[in-house]
C-alpha cells in the first residue's frame, strides 16, 4: 500500500482512518446499525430552546447521527464554533441555530459520504432558521492535523466533539490541535466514550470494536494527563452514563465496562488569576435564566453567591461567561474542601443509585442533580 511508505505509526493511523471511514461511510446506514447503546440511550432532559432547535433538523440528518451525547454548552450567541468529526451535521445545524446569524459553525470530517449529506441541507436549514446567509460550513480534514484543512490559530470560541475522539489513533494530537485553534478563554466541550481498563492488543485490532468506538476509548485519567501536558485547565466532568452492548458485541468484548461522558476543558491565558472566590450568577444565559448547572460539581442560582475553586474562578473570569457573573473575594479564606467528582464511572454509579429510589442522595454524591440537561 502506497501510504505505508510512511513511518509505522503513521501507516497504522492511516489504516485506522480507512477502517473508520469505511465503517461510517459504507457499513452503517443509520443509528440503528450500531451495536452499543451509545446513540440510542434515553436522552437527558433538554432545555426548551435546544429541543426547539433539534425539532427543526431534517430527518435525513438525524437518522445518520452517530454521537454519544449532545454537545451544546451554554452561552453560544454570536460564537464561532468548531465541530470535530461533524458527521451528518446534526450538531452543527443545532449549533448554527443557537449562535444566530452573527455566529458561525465549522464542521470538519474525513468521510466523504457524511460530508456530502451534511452539505446537502445547508440551504434547507438556513431557510428554516430564517437566516439570509449560511452561517455553517463543512470541510474535509483529519482532526489530528487541522492545519491541512486551513483552520487557523486562535479562531474559535468553542470546539465541540460528539463521540469522535475515541475513533482517532492519536488523541493527544487532536487535543493539541484544538488547543491551537481555540482563542484564549475558549472551551472544548465534548462527549466521548471511556473504558474502565486497558483493552487487549487483540481487541484493539478488531475492526468492529474500533468502529463502535471501544477500541480507541480512553481511560479517563489519560484525558487528564493529556490536558495537563498540552496546557488545558483540568477537565471538568459534566455528566456520564453507562453504555450497554448488544449480544454480538458483548460476546467479543467480555467484561469491559464503557461509559459515555461529557467533559469541558478551557484554554486559559498564562497570566489568568486563579484564586478561590465567591461567584454570583447574574442570569441572562438563554435557557438558564434562573439557574445554570456548570458541571457535575457546581450549580449557580441567579443572585446566589457560590464558593468556587481556583480553576473555576479563573474560567468564569476569562471565558465567554464573564459578563454573566460577579465576583467577591473570600475575606478570610475558606477551610471547606468540596469533593470534586471526576471519575465518569463513579458518577454513573451514583446517578443510577439516585434514580433507583426515592431516598435522599448518597453521601458521596455532592452534586445537585445527575440529570444535568445538557
Amino acid at each position: 500500500m502506497s501510504h505505508c511508505s510512511l513511518t509505522e505509526s503513521n501507516c497504522s493511523s492511516n489504516l485506522t482512518h480507512d477502517d473508520v471511514k469505511h465503517y461510517y461511510g459504507k457499513h452503517l446506514s443509520n443509528t440503528k446499525d450500531l451495536k452499543t447503546s451509545a446513540c440510542a440511550a434515553p436522552a437527558k432532559p433538554l432545555p426548551k430552546y435546544i429541543k426547539d432547535a433539534l425539532s427543526e433538523i431534517h430527518e435525513d440528518i438525524t437518522s445518520r447521527y452517530f454521537g454519544c451525547g449532545l454537545t451544546v454548552p451554554q452561552c453560544l450567541e454570536n460564537c464561532r464554533i468548531l465541530d470535530l468529526g461533524s458527521g451528518s451535521g446534526r450538531d452543527c445545524y443545532i449549533l448554527s441555530k443557537l449562535v444566530g446569524p452573527k455566529g458561525h459553525v465549522t464542521g470538519v470530517d474525513m468521510t466523504d459520504e457524511q460530508l456530502e449529506l451534511s452539505r446537502k441541507y445547508i440551504d434547507y436549514h438556513m431557510q428554516k432558521f430564517g437566516f439570509q446567509q449560511p452561517n455553517v460550513s463543512f470541510t474535509k480534514g483529519y482532526i489530528e492535523n487541522m492545519k491541512e484543512a486551513d483552520l487557523q490559530d486562535e479562531t474559535f470560541d468553542v470546539a465541540v466533539s460528539n463521540c469522535v475522539i475515541n475513533l482517532c489513533p492519536d488523541k493527544k494530537a487532536v487535543l493539541s490541535e484544538v488547543y491551537r485553534v481555540l482563542k484564549n478563554g475558549g472551551e472544548m466541550f465534548f462527549s466521548d466514550m471511556y473504558i474502565n481498563k486497558t483493552l487487549t492488543e487483540e481487541l484493539k485490532k478488531n475492526k468492529m470494536v474500533w468502529g463502535e468506538g471501544i477500541g480507541g476509548a480512553l481511560l479517563w485519567k489519560d484525558l487528564f494527563q493529556f490536558a495537563e501536558e498540552i496546557g488545558f485547565s483540568p477537565p471538568r466532568l459534566v455528566t456520564s452514563r453507562d453504555i450497554t452492548f448488544n449480544k454480538e458485541l458483548e460476546d467479543v468484548v467480555g467484561d469491559y465496562r464503557l461509559a459515555s461522558a461529557t467533559f469541558r476543558l478551557f484554554k486559559l491565558p498564562e497570566d489568568a488569576k486563579k484564586e478561590k472566590c465567591l461567584a454570583i450568577y447574574n442570569g441572562g444565559v438563554t435557557g438558564y435564566e434562573n439557574e445554570m448547572q456548570f458541571d457535575a460539581n457546581f450549580s449557580f442560582k441567579e443572585g446566589q453567591a457560590v464558593e468556587v475553586d481556583e480553576e473555576l474562578c479563573g474560567i468564569l473570569k476569562v471565558s465567554r461567561f464573564t459578563n454573566h457573573f460577579s465576583f467577591l473575594p473570600l475575606e478570610n479564606g475558606s477551610e471547606s474542601k468540596k469533593e470534586i467528582i471526576s471519575d465518569p464511572f463513579q458518577f454513573a454509579d451514583c446517578s443510577q443509585e439516585t434514580n433507583s429510589c426515592n431516598s435522599s442522595q448518597p453521601k458521596e454524591c455532592l452534586w445537585k442533580n445527575p440529570e444535568i440537561g445538557i
